[in-house]
């Protein structure tokens, strides 16, 4: 895979030799559009991205797993509906449900696919306001214990890219007052609600933490240049966490 020089001349050599021997697992199903970016993300962090076809049968020996975002298979049924059956995913929820806690992150194609798999609770259903949405997105970091958060402080704003059509965060009252209780709602929306999510969720995490889903798109706010006002890389912070987790700092 071809990579795009890193601005300023820097370099992808890890802050820490520990991160050596790190690695992040990134799926790619037909229809798959930020993969590309979800491995640069990874590189940047200092961990080995390793690709992963939904096909496969085998996790590979990744200590870390993200779903990234894009159509996968056209979106045909409902988003995420066809992915959840994908070989590799039941590989994934039997090691996410595990002793062993895999880490795993969804990211906008990738939370509905989470849903949909049942790791995490809730759906996904068009936008309220039923158009696609691009833009920078201010999010209120609510847990800072989980994985994929550790490096953030909680209640810390962060500004990373939304991105999508089918974005509206539904789940029956009982379930949303559970999140709740539970400390389970991950991110929130600030600066008004771009798609109806009930009460503004933007991400969740299952109880035990190892498994995290969001709307917006850290994978793009990651490199200064490129990300929210050409500067942002507020998304860093994901994979620095799941780092963190994997090197028992947090």
């Amino acid at each position: 895979m071809s990579e795009t020089p890193l601005i300023g001349g820097a370099t992808l050599a890890p802050v820490d030799s520990r991160l050596a021997g790190a690695r992040i697992g990134v799926v790619t199903f037909p229809g798959t559009l930020d993969d590309r970016d979800a491995v640069r993300a990874v590189r940047l962090s200092g961990a080995t991205a390793v690709e992963l076809w939904h096909a496969d049968t085998e996790l590979a020996d990744v200590d870390a797993v993200i779903i990234p975002g894009g159509f996968s298979y056209g979106d045909y049924l409902r988003a995420g509906a066809i992915s959840r059956f994908a070989p590799l995913m039941t590989k994934i929820v039997d090691a996410a449900n595990s002793d062993a806690k895999l880490p795993v992150l969804g990211i906008c194609n990738g939370f509905q696919i989470l849903t949909e798999a049942h790791l995490l609770p809730g759906s996904m259903i068009k936008n309220d306001h039923l158009k696609f949405l691009c833009r920078d997105q201010v999010l209120r970091v609510e847990n800072n214990t989980t994985a994929w958060t550790n490096a953030y402080a909680a209640g810390e704003d962060i500004t990373i890219v939304l991105k999508n059509q089918d974005g509206q965060y539904i789940a029956d009252e009982k379930t949303l007052d559970a999140l709740e209780a539970e400390g389970l709602v991950a991110f929130r929306y600030m600066g008004g609600n771009p798609n109806g999510s009930r009460r503004d969720i933007a991400g969740i995490s299952n109880a035990a933490g190892n498994v995290v889903g969001l709307m917006p798109h850290p994978e793009h706010a990651v490199e200064a240049g490129y990300g929210p006002g050409h500067t942002g890389t507020d998304g860093l912070g994901f994979f620095n966490s799941v780092l963190n987790t994997l090197l028992g700092d947090k």
